[in-house]
Parts: C-alpha cells; structure tokens; sequence
C-alpha cells in the first residue's frame, strides 16, 4: 500500500503495532517464567494481559476503519524480541537479580518503542478526525507508559538494588565512588 495520505499511514502504522503486539504476546510468557523475583514475573503476566485487551482495541479500530489488520511484519519488535531470546539464552551463567534487571531494561526498551508508536498514531487519529480510534490508542498509549513506570518503580526500589547488593558489589561501587569523588575535590580546593 503506497504512503500517499496520512490515513494510508495511520493504517501501515497500525498494521505494525498489531503485528508487534502479537509478536510481544508470544514473548511475554516466556520473559515472565525467566524472571526470578516474584514481582517482576508478576509484572511481566499481568503485561500479558493487558497486551491481549490491547488487540482487541486495535480489532475494534480496524473494524471500525474497515481495514484489515493483517499485512504488516514489525521487524524493530521482532529484533528487540531477538535480543531478549539472546539474553533468555545467558540466563544460566548469569547472577539472578542481575539476569532481572537485564529482563526490565528489556522489557522497557519494548515499552518505549510501544508508546512511540502509539503516540504517533493517536495523534494522526485525531488529525483524521477518528476520534474513537484516537480514544481507544490514547487508552493504550497509557497502559503503555503505566508498565514502564511499573518496570521503572521495580528497578529501583527491587531488582537493581538487589543485583548492586549481588556479591558484595554495593561496598565496592562506594569505594570506586568515592575514589572518583576525592581528586575532584583535591582539584576545586587547589583553584581557591
């Protein structure tokens, strides 16, 4: 379908989220049984949930356009689902807090280029005038940013904090900190 008018976009854009969100579907079991704190499966499976609830929107936006849905292969989310297969693949040598926080960085890098992209088409939505399609990807595009601050609040508050603490690496991270922090003094009390 050649891009000539920006409904023809807005449909090759939604063809490419719908294919993603498939994609991230199939991944998204796999990611939550890797985990190993308890909340970040349950993070990654209640993800999958409302993954489901976000394809439908896309259906009901679709048939609402009278357009097909089918079309479009998503080839950034296949290649960020690739790296996470990869890292899937390290988990055995890996220490398990910090295998989790490798799984968040993940698991955010998919949020972010997810709210990319429905933030573009929520805006052609509207600029169209579909303005229940734009309701429905708005309605997304926050869930969306709902899983990253998710993803983010665990990060720092669980897993990055318990993979610092992994072998003792908090004591030296401080030693190494104030290491850098004494010669930027030493230099600032040499300019008085």
């Amino acid at each position: 379908m050649p891009l000539d008018t920006l409904q023809s976009l807005l449909l090759d854009e939604l063809r490419d989220l719908y294919n993603a969100e498939n994609q991230l579907l199939k991944a998204l079991p796999k990611m939550a049984k890797a985990a190993t704190a308890p909340e970040l499966k349950a993070a990654f499976t209640e993800h999958l949930e409302v993954t489901r609830g976000q394809i439908e929107r896309l259906d009901t936006i679709f048939a609402t356009l009278g357009a097909s849905p089918k079309g479009k292969k998503c080839k950034a989310m296949e290649g960020l689902i690739a790296e996470a297969k990869e890292l899937l693949e390290e988990k055995g040598d890996a220490e398990p807090s910090v295998f989790d926080a490798a799984l968040i960085a993940s698991g955010q890098r998919v949020e972010h280029y997810e709210m990319a992209g429905y933030g573009c088409v929520r805006t052609f939505a509207n600029l169209l005038g579909f303005t229940d399609a734009a309701a429905l990807l708005q309605e997304t595009l926050d869930e969306e940013g709902e899983a990253d601050k998710k993803l983010t609040e665990l990060a720092e508050t669980v897993i990055n904090v318990d993979a610092l603490e992994a072998e003792g690496e908090e004591e030296e991270f401080e030693a190494a900190a104030s290491n850098r922090a004494a010669p930027a003094k030493k230099s600032v009390a040499k300019k008085r």
